[in-house]
């Protein structure tokens, strides 16, 4: 858009979640800005007839862009280029099996296969693929296929051979080397044990990255989302020099990344410079995240009940802790020292009551957006639920994952406890700053940073399958609105950002049709006609 001559999008339903003027018809644009918004009959003189180019929207519903303040943009932009181990490309192990073979007939031995996203409930065979499975499709060169909720990684005997892991290695702290009945690795590491091939598996080049960076910038404008997040990567590398060299060669969404805590907490010199947080730059460092627990669909995520069929006196029963009391205490420490977000993962009930009892007393130590953001929340307790209304820490959730993946959910937690997860109307009730977004890739979804399913998923609480996982917490398509933008910028400290008024960033969406006005089981069908974001046109 030009600097000097504004743009007048008129005659359009926009919802704009600003709560001082909640619906308008016409916005003006001026640079990369929100000039005016409002009604027609309310325009000033100087935004009407010929001082401005009009755009005549035809009645389109606009909102505000959808804003992920939970993904893994690096990572998701990466798996571009690697197996795509989820339907419906692969439905089987046999079909893991036969992609992994085609990959290897093009590449050499010492080049890594590597692929994401497979789940035990979406394979036919039911179960994890395993090391012997992998060897079948390629046993001369190593293979690593990641797990959908991106905790643990199942790799050949080629790539434990290049790790040095043995039957005599042991379980690292908050992980666990899966073993057969002969006490031999079955391939298959979850949580920390994942970490011991990250070493050996290649970088992407920066070229590579930047590149794929790009290409998930347009597949993300083509979705609406105007904003993101990079919750960290899972082998250390640090996503901001290649985010801030794809927004110069292109990528257009406002980014704010996170550092994983385990990569940088036995480091006393490490510090994040205050010019990577400065939340008015494009792509800016957030703050540290921290993993407490694992996944409900590994079976890793630290409830206070077991699972469905364990063991009770298995100690690993009900999942397990992934960090000790001094890391998270440290990584309190580090955040509140350098005023800068923490972001904690915790799903299940005993690691999210853990997580607050080391943070309930302690005073916010950042203004404009909280302190601390709690990642997933699956299952709160009613004592978590008033301390974080109470106390103001957020809570990011994903009401993606049931949707996705209940057969996972049904069969690890069993039909009564899954319909009380993701309790979104309990939380908006009890006044929780609360937003949603989609952990994508870390989810069991063709298309996992798409909004639309995920929203759907919060305002009719039917799974992919129809099954109902919980009708009391459903939320309107509003609140869902708000949660995906407004909220969601809030969470994230992204400034200027969230909802459409004077002096915000003219970061919007026109869509197909009116998602207040379609039926909730068509929520997902609803597509993006336009996306601007700071003013320009990026679909």
């Amino acid at each position: 858009m030009s600097e000097t001559i504004p743009t007048r999008f008129e005659n359009a339903a926009i919802l704009t979640e600003d709560p001082a003027c909640p619906r308008a018809d016409t916005m003006v644009v001026q640079g990369g800005s929100i000039a005016w918004v409002g009604w027609a009959d309310d325009v000033p003189e100087r935004f009407t007839g010929d001082a401005c180019r009009a755009v005549d929207l035809a009645g389109a519903r606009v909102i505000p862009g959808f804003v992920d303040a939970h993904m893994h943009a690096l990572m998701l932009a990466a798996f571009s280029t690697q197996i795509s181990a989820l339907p419906p490309a692969v439905n089987s192990i046999e079909e893991l099996v036969d992609a992994i073979r085609r990959v290897r007939a093009t590449q050499d031995a010492d080049m890594w296969i590597q692929g994401w996203g497979y789940d035990e409930e979406l394979l036919a065979e039911k179960r994890s693929p395993t090391r012997w499975d992998l060897d079948r499709g390629c046993a001369d060169a190593p293979v690593c296929i990641l797990r959908t909720c991106g905790h643990i990684r199942c790799v050949n005997s080629r790539a434990l051979e290049i790790a040095g892991i043995t039957r005599d290695t042991p379980d690292p702290a908050g992980g666990q080397i899966e073993r057969d009945e002969n006490g031999e690795p079955t391939g298959v590491l979850k949580e920390t044990a994942r970490d011991l091939v990250n070493p050996y598996i290649p970088h992407a080049s920066l070229e590579d990255d930047v590149r794929n960076l790009v290409d998930l910038g347009r597949l993300m404008a083509s979705q609406g989302i105007v904003a993101a997040t990079d919750m960290c990567t899972l082998d250390g590398t640090d996503a901001m020099p290649a985010l801030r060299a794809a927004a110069r060669a292109g990528l257009k969404q406002d980014v704010a990344t996170y550092v994983l805590w385990d990569y940088v907490k036995d480091d006393p010199a490490f510090r994040i410079d205050t010019k990577e947080t400065d939340r008015a730059q494009q792509v800016f460092c957030a703050g540290i995240k921290l993993l407490s627990d694992g996944s409900v669909s590994g079976r890793t995520a630290w409830f206070d009940v077991p699972y469905l069929g364990a063991d009770p006196s298995d100690p690993d029963a009900c999942g397990f802790p992934t960090c000790t009391d001094e890391e998270l205490d440290g990584a309190i420490a580090f955040c509140r020292d350098n005023t800068c977000q923490l972001s904690v993962h915790a799903m299940g009930t005993r690691a999210i009551d853990r997580v607050l009892a080391h943070l309930d007393g302690i005073a916010p130590w950042c203004e404009g957006y909280p302190h601390v953001r709690m990642e997933h929340v699956t299952a709160p307790s009613a004592q978590a639920v008033e301390t974080f209304a109470r106390t103001g820490i957020g809570v990011v959730t994903q009401p993606i994952f049931p949707y996705a993946e209940i057969a996972t959910y049904r069969a690890n937690c069993g039909d009564e406890r899954t319909r009380t997860y993701y309790p979104l109307r309990t939380l908006i009730d009890a006044g929780v700053r609360l937003c949603i977004s989609t952990d994508a890739p870390a989810t069991s979804w063709a298309t996992p940073s798409d909004p639309f399913p995920n929203i759907k998923s919060a305002v009719t609480r039917h799974a992919s399958t129809g099954f109902d996982f919980g009708a009391s917490e459903r939320i309107d398509i509003e609140e869902a609105l708000a949660l995906y933008t407004r909220e969601a910028a809030r969470m994230v400290g992204f400034a200027d950002l969230g909802m459409l008024r004077a002096g915000y960033k003219a970061s919007f969406v026109v869509l197909d049709r009116d998602i207040l006005a379609v039926p909730a089981d068509e929520i997902d069908q609803v597509g993006v006609s336009a996306t601007y974001i700071r003013g320009e046109r990026v679909f």
